[in-house]
């Protein structure tokens, strides 16, 4: 459904009013397009007291293309710069008249060395030089530790600290910027996270903290980053799942689409799409299942089996059934329980046990804000959306002598024919109460499932990343 408001405030005379009136005047984001480059532009680097990933990060900004320049907090960007070759240089603040053509397209801060309370000071100093100088729709990403990786409680302390700065400042800078936050093991790759946090691809994440935990590799073409992996997508017909399908098999995945008798004509128009426009065409697939029924798991097992297994499996369907407890049938809460979380049970622990997902595999499940901060009438959707994200806690433990990355994926408000059939007063809220001012697309839940299901994300499992715009409800 178009958002009207946003097309108005953005057009020519909806832009003169807005401004006369002192109305909210949304960004358009900037999201990948095939058509433009991804990446560009100069990034300003700041730093704490001992940076640790200076060689790391500049290798990721030389491979994809982006320049620096080094904030004085970062004293010690220019002889790494100068170390490798690469050209960089000095920031110098630009007031909030500067040209567009003056701005820089990303604030980067190597927050991995603050040890104490006292060096936080150093975000202070960088931010509040640099953020004027930040471009629309520019990236804010901060590199820090987990708390368990520090040395002392105060440096867990202050590593803590950081995610208030980093969500605090996704709330202050808005016209479509975002802004995230990476804990990195000191043996941890952030190439795959970096990438996807500086390009467009994630333009509807921000206020996030994205633990990296162990190595990875990357993958051999960071733009089909899935070639030659198999992908299974549940209630993949329409929406969010039918975007997912197409996103993962633009990056190169062989995709099976999974969804119920009813939606066949969809699916099947929604598979067929993504086959005409495959290079390789011809190999990906519909699968029709009811995935409660007691068959359901080893059926799918069977025909996954048969097409050579898969890599990747995305728990994608549900369902919903709004009631106040007091007026809610149990029919209505057992069917939500089951298909929004009982039936992705039942499935990988088929897949599991015949090893039908390989090694190295990745399991996505999408989960919801309302599993975060639960919803008036929706007890048992918030109920299936938490349990999803307790299960993504609970399996990744046990999940990494195979290698295989268990993650969730937490939407907030999207633009899907569900939202569209909200009341109207409903559906401006939820487009509204976040930093972006607007409800987001299927495609940027697909671009995110796709980050995580890449294989240079091999070091990052358990976690819960929303695509909520940084949503004012919830954590």
């Amino acid at each position: 459904m178009k958002d009207r408001y946003l097309d108005f405030v953005n057009s020519p005379f909806g832009t003169s009013i807005a401004r006369s009136l002192g109305l909210p005047r949304p960004e358009v984001l900037r999201r990948h397009r095939a058509d433009r480059a991804e990446f560009g532009g100069m990034a300003a680097i700041g730093a704490g007291p001992s940076p640790a990933r200076f060689d790391d990060l500049l290798a990721v900004l030389s491979a994809i293309g982006m320049t620096s320049v080094a904030h004085e907090s970062a004293a010690g960007w220019l002889p790494v710069a100068a170390r490798h070759g690469a050209m960089s240089g000095r920031f110098e603040p630009r007031v909030r008249e500067s040209l567009a053509s003056e701005r820089v397209e990303a604030l980067i801060f190597d927050a991995t060395g603050i040890a104490h309370g006292s060096e936080l000071h150093a975000l202070y100093a960088f931010f509040h030089d640099a953020l004027r100088s930040l471009a629309k729709s520019g990236r804010i990403v901060v590199l820090g530790r987990a708390s368990a990786a520090c040395a002392s409680v105060a440096a867990a302390t202050a590593q803590h600290a950081l995610e208030g700065m980093v969500r605090s400042l996704g709330k202050e800078a808005r016209n479509g910027i975002t802004s995230n936050l990476l804990r990195v093991a000191d043996d941890a790759s952030f190439e795959s996270a970096l990438r996807f946090f500086l390009s467009p691809r994630s333009a509807y994440v921000s206020g996030q903290v994205v633990t990296i935990d162990s190595p990875s590799s990357a993958p051999q073409d960071w733009a089909r980053p899935l070639a030659g992996k198999r992908a299974l997508v549940t209630g993949a017909a329409r929406g969010i799942g039918a975007s997912i399908a197409t996103v993962l098999a633009e990056r190169g995945a062989i995709v099976t689409g999974l969804d119920i008798e009813a939606a066949r004509d969809a699916l099947d128009q929604t598979m067929l799409a993504i086959e005409d426009a495959s290079p390789s065409g011809g190999a990906h697939a519909a699968l029709v299942a009811d995935i409660t029924a007691p068959e359901a798991p080893a059926d799918i097992a069977a025909a996954l089996t048969a097409s050579g297994g898969v890599d990747i499996v995305v728990h994608n369907a549900g369902i919903t059934r709004d009631k106040t407890i007091a007026r809610m049938t149990g029919e209505m809460w057992d069917s939500v329980i089951d298909i929004n979380l009982l039936a992705q049970e039942r499935i990988d622990g088929v897949l599991l046990e015949q090893n039908t997902l390989r090694d190295d595999g990745r399991i996505v499940a999408i989960s919801s804000i309302g599993g975060i901060a639960g919803n008036r009438g929706q007890t048992n959707y918030a109920t299936s959306k938490a349990g999803v994200i307790g299960r993504v806690h609970a399996m990744a433990p046990l999940l990494r002598a195979r290698g295989i990355t268990i993650n969730a994926v937490a939407p907030g408000f999207i633009e899907t024919q569900m939202t569209a059939r909200m009341p109207f007063g409903v559906r401006e809220a939820g487009r509204r109460l976040n930093s972006m001012g607007q409800g987001g697309l299927p495609v940027d839940v697909a671009e995110t499932v796709a980050w995580l299901a890449s294989p240079g994300s091999a070091g990052i499992t358990g976690n819960v990343v929303r695509v909520c715009g940084q949503s004012l409800i919830g954590a």
